[in-house]
């Protein structure tokens, strides 16, 4: 550990650091709060993005999280973490920065900063010694010098408070942010295989080394807290023996998957299997004769009685129960390992490089899985990422962390390293009017031309076309609203926005890689004069009356939606004109048209799915009579006297009655018939065939 002075700078790790602004635990004195600032070659930042604290603990690059709290025996700590590798190529400089609304920093007993590398141990520590009746401090900073990244102990205060120090460095913070809550319980620190194992202290009792003149008891450091995101942890469970045993974990396991790590000594064949309700063989654990053997393997124990396992080996073995958390974590560099073994994976999404030696040129079989967050109480729900014999060298892709990286088979050398995608900042859109991101983000479209509709073409690449990709408008409450998804509307294609006249959208998309929303003006969309074919999901104008429209698929692909939509401006009310529900019969519906407003037409299909438009007069509607048959969407019209209508389907049915401007403004439905109707249209939208019945 290096001590440093004002003003002084030292080397730190370029990898994934944790700074804690540290003060001892004294009744009555001030609270601290703690925030980052990433500044340009300017010294300034570039959006309110560059700001990371409590209220906005995350910045959108994922370089610089705020943590949270953390309580020692006699210290307290608040802590960020830094990625560097991650910092954008545009940020220089990252501030640590702290203030206390409720009192001055020289009442504030212990002030210090520390550096943190990711094995635990302390890089530099400065002592803040000279603070007086300062509200705002940047204790420190982290800046690029000859490709190297630096620590410099700054010791600046500002008496405005943090909302003076911001200013100047170009954000206003309007108001202070309520206290961040304490950080979650640290991991108990568990053994690495075929890895030295770093000592993890006690966050209660933890203290470090310190020179003799120093005077600062150092605060706690905790795990890397993403490791909680993996599951709960609990105590290991270990249990040794020779030739073979039975290993019984008595205790209460939480739910979801364990790992299972094994050692030997020689080279006698090992075999571990999982014993059912009946004390039988289930599932294979490990099956080897690697010599000197120490692998992992992950287990999902039994819910209502307690995980056993089967030993067969002749000579001494060691089976030991660990955490997910356990788990070698992948970061930016090569991770090395032999034999079975279970590898996390925190961070985005990434290019792995796999290299396996063949088992020294045994031609050994190797196999990759990935396993995601959301299945992990499913081990059968994996991605292959490999399956090989031989050497191997390769490159697989993986999706956002957390993750795990299981190698099932491979007796032999292998290593593991990941290259993680650029990361993309949604907010530049403001400028450009395209808003990039990766995987699953919340952003707000900002209208380029408030008051109007925007159209936005939208583009998720590695995306499915299926209800996995979807996007949802957020209200001013947090409310969802589905607006698009794979499944109706294809990967990529245009729709409307801002048809209510709003000047911006908050949405959240969620999805597997790269995505772009980018506006386009109302313009863009071209007119529609009479017949028009295409492909997939777009937007075209139309300027005229109510009329009615056939909409008819093309091309083949059965069972791919297809559906057509009438929406209206500034009235943001959409109603949809038909749906050919997976088939190639053309559908008549109607087009709405609010008088005064510009009305859009908007269909919806998958990218391969050809269609074709065509504008029909409102004769083209058939007369109801006395029995009218159809099925699925149709329109028809009630000319005449008023009159009983009857709904009559063996499928689920509504039919909707028409106001002047084409417009759903009353739903008849089969369970609350009959219904009286006079000179009007009618939409019928059904998922099979259907009858109205007209009594006079």
């Amino acid at each position: 550990m290096t001590h440093i002075a004002k003003g002084a700078n030292a080397p730190v790790p370029a990898g994934l650091l944790r700074v804690a602004v540290c003060r001892r635990k004294v009744p009555g004195t001030p609270v601290v709060d703690v925030s980052a600032l990433l500044l340009d070659a300017a010294g300034k930042v570039r959006g309110d993005a560059d700001l990371v604290f409590h209220n906005q603990p995350a910045h959108p690059s994922g370089a610089v999280r705020h943590l949270g709290t953390g309580d020692g025996a006699d210290q307290l700590a608040e802590w960020l973490e830094l990625d560097l590798p991650r910092v954008e190529p545009a940020v220089q400089r990252v501030l640590i920065a702290a203030s206390c609304d409720d009192g001055t920093f020289g009442a504030v007993p212990g002030l210090a900063v520390q550096t943190v590398a990711a094995d635990g141990s302390i890089v530099v520590h400065y002592d803040v010694t000279d603070a007086g009746g300062e509200t705002a401090f940047v204790l420190g900073e982290f800046y690029r010098r000859d490709g190297q990244w630096k620590f410099r102990a700054v010791g600046q205060g500002w008496e405005s408070g943090l909302a003076g120090l911001a200013t100047d460095f170009g954000i206003v913070v309007a108001e202070r942010a309520p206290v961040p809550m304490p950080a979650p319980p640290v991991p108990m620190p568990v053994a690495v295989p075929g890895a030295p194992v770093a000592p993890v202290p006690n966050p209660a009792v933890a203290k470090v080394d310190v020179p003799p003149t120093a005077t600062l008891i150092s605060p706690p450091v905790p795990s890397l807290p993403p490791a909680a995101a993996l599951g709960p942890d609990f105590t290991p469970h270990t249990q040794s023996g020779r030739g073979n045993g039975v290993v019984s974990v008595d205790m209460p396991l939480p739910p979801g998957p364990v790992i299972v790590e094994a050692r030997v000594r020689g080279d006698e064949w090992l075999c571990v299997e999982t014993l059912d309700r009946r004390n039988k063989d289930e599932e294979t654990v490990f099956n080897t004769t690697l010599r000197d053997f120490h692998g992992r393997a992950l287990v999902q124990p039994p819910r209502d009685r307690p995980l056993r396992m089967k030993v067969n080996y002749d000579g001494d073995w060691t089976i030991t129960v660990l955490p997910l958390s356990a788990a070698r974590p992948l970061g930016t560099q090569t991770l090395k390992g032999r034999g079975p073994d279970v590898v996390s994976y925190l961070g985005t999404m990434a290019d792995v490089k796999v290299r396996f030696d063949g088992g020294a040129d045994r031609g050994e079989w190797f196999v990759l899985n990935c396993h995601e967050a959301g299945h992990f109480d499913d081990l059968d729900d994996h991605e292959l990422l490999c399956n090989e014999t031989g050497k191997l060298k390769q490159t697989v892709p993986v999706p956002d962390g957390p993750l795990l990286l299981v190698i099932e088979h491979g007796d032999g050398d292998w290593e593991l390293t990941a290259k993680p995608l650029p990361v993309r900042d949604p907010s530049a859109g403001r400028k450009t009017g395209a808003y990039l991101g990766r995987g699953e983000n919340t952003v707000t479209l900002a209208n380029p031309r408030p008051g109007r509709p925007a159209l936005v073409q939208y583009d998720f690449p590695g995306a499915k076309a299926d209800y996995s990709l979807e996007v949802k408008t957020v209200d001013e409450y947090g409310d969802e609203d589905d607006w698009l998804n794979g499944r109706d509307r294809g990967t990529r294609g245009t729709a409307v926005l801002f048809a209510d006249s709003r000047a911006e959208q908050t949405v959240r998309v969620r999805c597997a890689g790269e995505w772009t929303l980018r506006l386009l003006p109302e313009e863009e969309a071209p007119l529609l004069t009479g017949a028009a074919e295409g492909k997939g999901s777009t937007v075209l104008r139309y300027q005229g009356p109510p009329m009615l429209m056939t909409v008819q698929r093309t091309s083949r692909g059965d069972n791919e939606p297809l559906s057509a939509w009438a929406l209206n401006h500034p009235y943001g009310k959409s109603a949809p004109i038909g749906d050919t529900l997976g088939r190639r019969r053309p559908t008549l519906g109607p087009v709405w048209v609010d008088p005064g407003g510009t009305c859009f037409i908007a269909v919806r299909a998958a990218e391969g799915t050809k269609w074709r438009l065509e504008p029909a007069s409102l004769d083209a509607a058939p007369v109801l009579g006395a029995r009218t048959p159809g099925d699925r969407y149709g329109v028809v019209r009630h000319i005449g006297p008023e009159a009983e209508l009857v709904v009559v389907g063996t499928a689920l049915i509504h039919v909707f009655e028409l106001d002047e401007n084409l417009f759903p403004h009353r739903k008849l439905t089969a369970s609350s018939g009959p219904h009286r109707v006079s000179d009007t249209f009618l939409h019928v939208r059904s998922l099979g065939g259907w009858t109205l019945e007209l009594r006079p």
